[in-house]
């Protein structure tokens, strides 16, 4: 998932820009996209920008959460290691990071055959605020790979 929405107030740092108001209500509708049609998240993997940490707070996801520096501004390469760094028992998996990252780590994912062909060319377009690419992963985490994952469906709340 891409975070919500930002804001951009004078002398704010990137790192630190909040959600505008039209963010604070996306990530909502985000979260209920996310309960109404997916199994019930066991673990999310969050950028700590003020903006990631705000859209999963108004997504309500009730989830442990593991707060990641290195999301922030990361390379496709970073963030399939993280992924890769989450637990075997983990079923369903939430992450929640920045463009240009989240589409290239979703397009990197997908295996090309299985994959959704409609959604694979929307988030080629354009990878909009509070979007959700939804993978399934065959295997484990630890062994997920370029190409490993079937791209299901790509949602944008609006």
């Amino acid at each position: 998932m891409r975070h919500a929405k930002s804001d951009y107030p004078t002398g704010v740092a990137d790192h630190d820009r909040p959600l505008a108001s039209r963010g604070i209500r996306e990530a909502g509708l985000a979260g209920e996209w996310l309960r109404a049609n997916l199994p019930a998240i066991d673990l999310v993997l969050c950028s700590s920008a003020t903006r990631t940490r705000q859209t999963l707070d108004r997504t309500e996801i009730s989830a442990p959460v593991t707060y990641s520096e290195r999301l922030y501004g990361a390379s496709p390469g970073t963030m399939i290691d993280e992924i890769n760094r989450v637990p075997d028992d983990v079923g369903t998996l939430l992450v929640v990071g920045h463009e240009p990252t989240i589409s290239s780590v979703a397009l990197g994912l997908a295996e090309p055959e299985g994959s959704d062909r409609d959604a694979t060319e929307r988030i080629s377009m354009k990878f909009p605020t509070s979007a959700i690419a939804v993978l399934w992963v065959p295997g484990q985490w630890p062994g997920l790979e370029l190409n490993g994952a079937e791209l299901t469906s790509f949602h944008v709340p609006r």
